[in-house]
């Protein structure tokens, strides 16, 4: 956890409502870090709907795992998340940390090991000594509190320069329903289906299979459109918990996504799942500008998406926009190496708004001058146009720094 906090950051931070049936503390385990807090326990009431997307790497980490085969059950009784150990690649040794975890909380809430839900985030390859939870979890859970959603961000963050929460109120039936998240994400950023870690909490009546449905679809122009460095983590895991609670003011009970009545709560459910997702892009390790990449005029969307990844995570590029250097040049390398279908001839390329390239060619209008200008902006909007078709998409980036080498050529020692 960083002392200079991201010139990126959002200038304001949230109100975060209470939702009925969430309970929060945090505290301080000695996990990695000396004078912070390291742990965070949520407790649901009895009858939570829980739904998760995970990393695809092959190399999970072992709360991932456990998460995975818990998520079968459908409900939750408690979160469990750690920051500064991965509990990834720590073979037999990680899977008893994580059902030592699951028994010290389930045993602190009164529920079943299978109603526990366990996240960490931190140091691959550490031995996580789950014996410091012993204790911990018991207070956690008699002092947990409805409410503080910054402190409990705070305690999961790593590299994170700024704790990253978000929320959105809408009518769900006659009732007003809730919902907050929170995130945390830095670097090893490029989610291919989750997200660094983050969890969402609603008061509404969804059921698992409905919530599922909705957290899947959710996240695909969201969380897996921002890349940091284009490594995706093992620790990858996005959390979705539904108390019920709003049922009791009016609320429809919700089993099936598809449900006419959900149109409102899933704009506004996107809604935060992008915000988040906005914010660890705005604290990329290092990160001075936050980056905006649109591609128009592909084949398809998946076509646009995977030649803005390109584009995106390509260091010659995020190294120019550190720079303020409108390197098209470095746009066109990325679009043509990116395997997808291009005609160089119809190319177009602006950055904030100006033309720099235009029909293979540079734009004949183009102002070295007014270029240069615009790309001191903390805010950089790269728009390439194909010409081929209407798919269309955009991603989120930053550039990239001395800082991140830094940061991440001592990470571990």
């Amino acid at each position: 956890m960083s002392s200079s906090v991201s010139p990126l950051a959002p200038k304001t931070v949230p109100d975060m409502p209470v939702i009925a049936g969430i309970r929060l503390a945090t505290a301080e385990a000695g996990i990695r870090y000396k004078n912070r807090t390291d742990v965070l326990l949520a407790v649901m009431d009895k009858g939570t709907a829980v739904a998760g997307v995970f990393t695809k790497s092959k190399c999970p980490s072992a709360p991932v795992e456990w998460c995975r085969a818990k998520l079968k059950g459908g409900k939750a009784r408690a979160l469990v998340v750690n920051s500064g150990n991965a509990n990834a690649f720590t073979g037999k040794t990680g899977h008893a940390s994580t059902a030592l975890t699951a028994k010290i909380a389930a045993k602190a809430v009164g529920c079943s090991e299978s109603e526990i839900f366990l996240a960490s985030t931190g140091v691959i390859g550490e031995p996580l000594d789950a014996t410091k939870f012993d204790g911990v979890l018991g207070r956690l859970a008699e002092t947990a509190e409805p409410g503080d959603y910054l402190a409990a961000a705070k305690a999961i963050m790593t590299t994170d320069t700024f704790p990253k929460v978000a929320t959105a109120t809408v009518k769900l039936g006659k009732a007003k329903v809730t919902i907050n998240g929170m995130a945390k994400g830095a670097g090893m950023i490029a989610p291919d289906m989750a997200t660094m870690l983050s969890f969402i909490f609603t008061d509404a009546p969804i059921a698992p299979a409905a919530l599922q449905a909705l957290l899947k679809s959710g996240v695909e122009d969201t969380f897996n459109a921002v890349t940091i460095d284009g490594d995706t983590s093992t620790s990858d895991t996005l959390l979705a918990f539904a108390t019920g609670a709003a049922a009791g003011h009016g609320a429809p009970k919700i089993s099936r996504a598809s449900d006419p009545r959900l149109k409102a709560f899933v704009k506004a459910f996107n809604q935060v799942l992008a915000n988040l997702a906005e914010q660890v892009a705005r604290d990329g390790e290092g990160a001075r500008k936050l980056v905006e990449i649109t591609v128009e005029g592909a084949k398809t969307k998946a076509s646009a998406r995977k030649i803005a990844m390109s584009i995106a995570n390509s260091p010659l590029v995020k190294t120019a926009i550190a720079g303020e250097d409108a390197n098209w040049g470095r746009v066109v390398m990325a679009v043509g190496k990116a395997g997808e279908p291009a005609d160089r001839d119809k190319l177009s390329i602006s950055f904030n708004g100006i033309r720099v390239a235009r029909s293979g060619a540079r734009d004949p209008d183009y102002d070295e001058a007014q270029v240069s200008e615009a790309m001191k902006a903390p805010e950089i909007a790269i728009k390439v146009s194909l010409g081929l078709g209407k798919g269309r998409d955009r991603v989120l980036t930053c550039d990239l720094t001395k800082e991140y080498v830094a940061i991440n050529g001592d990470y571990r020692s």
